[in-house]
């Protein structure tokens, strides 16, 4: 397929479940040249064992009867993307869900085959490129480590979230901790030696000192990145109607950001280096998938509920598998959101996420793209008034940095930024 012909493929319209018509894709303009193609794919897969309560992503029991469905679908989905890569190697993929590893390692065969045939992997496959897989310890097995090895996946994500029985059932976990290092090792010894671990803190009840004991233990085990969230209560999850219900009492703002901070000390003594509001790494072993999120380059995505990003223009497709499931002659899924290309909106995104990373904003940068949208001024004097709060460590320097206090309030300064560019 020509790559002038798969983007006028995009051209056609999907009906979505609201009735309302959606776009595929097809708003995109063509590449001009190698420099601006995509270079990164997520792909989502929405099988779960059972729905976790804090949990707001998408995803679905999986009785195992619609896994060959949603490969074949998921098929046609990659073939119809991959022309936006025109053949160039791509630098990342991350797989996600869900519980990708809840997918039947014949099935997960058909599907690296398929991106190997589809896609340049060369750099995946000289170690110069990422590919990541989510995973629960329950699902892991040596078959389907040898199979993510053979196909080219270089790192794991795994999902520990607590080594604490009590705070596991909290949060709805099935999983023994026992299980994490045990299938940690099973990766290893497949070859894949790339791991990064999943932790919650501000579970309800917990202490500081559970926490530290989660901490430790996961630093014990061979890892070179961890991601620590503090617990979000999401509208619609079962978590926030427990909530709701007087079940439990959320943990209070002071001892959360005390945790917080903790987490950052012991990291450090460990050689883990805080990049990101929420994510730890040793020198060199953070996640590359997720840098392009934070810092507004393109990205493809299939799968159910996956969303990307090209040429300025963002998409979501259908959060249903049934939707999803339904097959159309161009092979894209339908879509219930879509965002064209917006000089203004573009750089929102980018303040509200590359200010959360430990290098910043890009100061001269976005004032530059704020200029033509009349919002250079007021963008300064929020940055300003960040620094007053000791949010900034100099609004007047080439990057924008939050301090550490700063990084408790990621939220609030992404705010101000947003807020200077709205129109009056």
């Amino acid at each position: 397929m020509a790559d002038n012909t798969a983007f006028s493929l995009l051209k056609q319209r999907s009906i979505g479940t609201s009735g309302m018509v959606f776009q595929d894709l097809s708003d995109l303009a063509p590449p001009q040249s190698h420099a601006n193609i995509a270079r990164s794919l997520y792909i989502h897969i929405p099988f779960c064992s059972h729905k976790c309560h804090y949990c707001d992503f998408y995803s679905i029991v999986d009785r195992q009867d619609r896994q060959q469905l949603f490969t074949d679908r998921l098929v046609r989905e990659l073939r119809a993307q991959a022309p936006y890569a025109q053949g160039q190697p791509l630098k990342s993929i991350f797989i996600g869900g869900g519980t990708p590893s809840l997918l039947a390692p014949a099935l997960w065969k058909t599907v690296l085959t398929e991106l190997n045939n589809l896609f340049d992997l060369s750099e995946i496959h000289a170690g110069i490129g990422e590919f990541s897989v989510e995973n629960n310890p329950e699902s892991v097995s040596e078959e389907l480590a040898n199979v993510y090895k053979a196909g080219g996946v270089n790192r794991i994500s795994m999902g520990a979230q607590s080594f604490n029985a009590v705070h596991l059932k909290s949060l709805d976990r099935i999983h023994n901790p026992a299980k994490v290092p045990l299938a940690i090792d099973i990766f290893q010894r497949a070859g894949i030696k790339r791991v990064s671990l999943d932790l919650i803190f501000a579970v309800p009840g917990q202490t500081i000192e559970q926490w530290d004991t989660d901490l430790r233990t996961a630093l014990d085990l061979p890892i070179e990145h961890l991601s620590a969230y503090g617990l979000t209560y999401e509208p619609g999850t079962a978590m926030t109607a427990r909530l709701s219900r007087g079940e439990f009492t959320q943990m209070p703002d002071e001892l959360e950001a005390a945790m917080y901070l903790h987490t950052i000390k012991t990291l450090r003594e460990y050689g883990f280096d805080r990049y990101e509001v929420s994510n730890h790494a040793k020198t060199g072993a953070e996640c590359k998938h997720n840098m392009y999120y934070w810092t507004s380059q393109d990205w493809l995505a299939v799968g159910p509920s996956a969303s990307g990003h090209f040429h300025g223009a963002r998409w979501k497709n259908t959060p249903r598998l049934d939707d999803y499931l339904k097959l159309n002659e161009n092979g894209f899924a339908p879509i219930c959101d879509y965002e064209a290309p917006d000089d203004r909106r573009e750089l929102m995104d980018l303040l509200m996420t590359s200010i959360r990373l430990a290098q910043g904003v890009d100061a001269k940068s976005a004032l530059a793209q704020a200029e033509p949208l009349h919002a250079a001024e007021k963008l300064q004097l929020a940055a300003t008034m960040c620094q007053d709060q000791g949010w900034l460590m100099d609004a007047n320097a080439d990057q924008w940095q939050l301090t550490d206090e700063g990084f408790l309030f990621a939220d609030r300064v992404a705010r101000e930024f947003i807020g200077a560019l709205m129109i009056d």
